[in-house]
């Protein structure tokens, strides 16, 4: 089993900042159970704040860990 798949806690932060970094909305966060939701929201919040500094693109990559 890949690495990724086991540590659902820094998985979910991982699809929370590409969310947020793309503009999707904090509402879309498809975990129910309150940890994982919290990591999500937390990527979420971190990739807004990139967006809005204007680390998209080529210029965020450094960002954006190898899933």
């Amino acid at each position: 089993m890949r690495r990724q798949k086991r540590d659902m806690n820094t998985r979910a932060f991982d699809k929370g900042y590409q969310a947020g970094i793309t503009g999707r909305s904090q509402e879309l966060c498809p975990h129910s159970d309150d940890e994982h939701r919290q990591n999500w929201i937390s990527g979420w919040r971190e990739g807004r704040s990139d967006q809005w500094d204007g680390l998209t693109g080529v210029s965020g990559v450094h960002k954006i860990r190898a899933l």
